[in-house]
């Protein structure tokens, strides 16, 4: 059986810890399990006012958040292949078959095609 061991946090990781429970959107929890702590030590260094953080050294978002505007645009057309010469493709199935593709090939369709004969 593993022996658990106290951590011991220096001032310093209580404040930053504590700070970081003061961004917008963020619970105090996240931050705990983000941490590997128990909520409830990290509420009581917030009750402390060496750790508790500073409302003045908040520095409040300069631009507030808002919606961008969004465009939706056609969407990209799929390339044609070109089919090329001396373009060989040989594929062993199972149970001995071999099969051979020459020239240009759509790969959507040589996939199906593989999945019906495997089955």
């Amino acid at each position: 059986m593993a022996r658990r061991t106290k951590r011991l946090w220096t001032d310093e990781e209580k404040r930053s810890i504590c700070f970081q429970t003061a961004a917008p959107g963020v619970s105090v929890a996240q931050v705990a399990r983000r941490y590997s702590v128990n909520a409830n030590l990290i509420f009581k260094w917030l009750r402390d006012p060496r750790f508790a953080p500073n409302p003045a050294e908040m520095s409040s978002p300069a631009v507030e958040h808002g919606f961008l505007p969004v465009e939706i645009v056609a969407g990209p057309t799929k390339p044609q292949a070109a089919p090329v010469a001396d373009n060989q493709i040989e594929i062993d199935l199972a149970g001995g078959h071999r099969m051979r593709i020459s020239g240009g090939y759509d790969p959507e369709a040589l996939a199906r095609l593989i999945r019906g004969l495997t089955v």
